[in-house]
């Protein structure tokens, strides 16, 4: 790749609004020339627009970072860009759990790791399609109809309203569907609530999510192979489960805050770090003590995270 140049030109100011043309040249490709505009209220920030010559039009603002993938590829109007936005994920999200049904109906795995592959996936892909909703309530509440949908079905396959087997087996422990209306209906609730509440600009939502979904998920695995050194206080609990549940749900929070800042949704920094190290600590104390036999960790988990991200963040 060769060189580049890139220059810009004001053009003209007017009502808070600047425009000015770009051009961008490499040496080994054609020039690009766009037309921005940037301008800063009261209401909305820092607000910048640009035109490229394909007639494309991409939005970005607040403070930087990477330009939300909604701006480039779903329509422009907000309500449109929402709901093309939810068919997307939607979609994603109705492959990914056929994708586990069929694996579990298949017996590619024992029916405990495809019960928690789906565990651990779900919610983290979800939060992956964040970015495609347009901020505020409106984003918000979007995103959180496609795990609601889940809270539907599940309800219904739990009662045994709608038949489905491979999505049964895939959730449930012993293959009974109404167990689909305990563990994976708090799992959807959950999810939904930290969705349509918190959002993406909380860090809150981030560490509830990631250690229902990495942490508990990867405990249970890691407790299964390696969990020889029982808890004293809880002898279906191991060290090194927990040690699992910790870390995993702490990195998976890490990672998302980066993913996240880069979005411009929120302001990483040391202090939310160590927020994410006090609530998965919290949320994986919790889930070894020996009420995990009595209330399911699907919701003890979250409502942990929940309190505990209220205090620290």
């Amino acid at each position: 790749m060769g060189a580049a140049n890139f220059n810009v030109s004001i053009l003209r100011a007017s009502a808070g609004v600047t425009y000015f043309t770009a051009d961008f040249r490499l040496a080994d490709r054609p020039p690009l020339n766009a037309t921005f505009s940037a301008g800063v209220t009261a209401t909305t920030g820092l607000r910048v627009r640009f035109r490229v010559p394909n007639g494309g039009l991409a939005r970005g603002g607040a403070r930087g970072g990477l330009t939300s993938p909604s701006a480039l590829m779903l329509p422009q109007n907000p309500v449109a860009g929402d709901i093309c936005a939810a068919a997307l994920t939607g979609a994603a999200a109705l492959s990914l759990l056929r994708f586990w049904g069929e694996i579990a109906k298949r017996g590619f795995f024992d029916q405990t790791v495809g019960r928690k592959l789906v565990h651990i996936s779900v919610g983290l892909v979800f939060m992956l399609f964040w970015p495609l909703f347009s901020s505020g309530h409106q984003g918000a509440v979007l995103a959180a109809l496609i795990p609601g949908v889940n809270i539907i079905r599940m309800l219904l396959l739990g009662l045994g309203i709608w038949k489905d087997e491979a999505i049964v087996k895939s959730m449930s422990r012993h293959g009974d569907h109404r167990e689909l209306l305990k563990g994976p209906l708090y799992y959807a609730s959950a999810i939904t609530l930290a969705c349509a509440i918190y959002w993406r600009t909380s860090p809150i939502a981030i560490a509830a999510i990631c250690n229902l979904c990495a942490g508990d998920g990867l405990a249970d695995l890691v407790g299964r192979r390696f969990g020889f050194q029982k808890i004293p206080y809880n002898r279906n609990k191991s060290f090194s489960g927990s040690l699992a549940m910790a870390v995993a749900g702490f990195l998976a929070s890490i990672g998302y805050m980066h993913y996240f800042a880069s979005f411009g949704f929120i302001q990483e920094s040391w202090e939310m770090v160590f927020g994410f190290l006090v609530v998965s600590l919290g949320s994986t104390l919790v889930e070894s003590l020996p009420i995990s036999s009595e209330l399911d960790d699907n919701l003890t988990i979250p409502v942990t995270s929940l309190l505990l991200g209220t205090l620290v963040f």
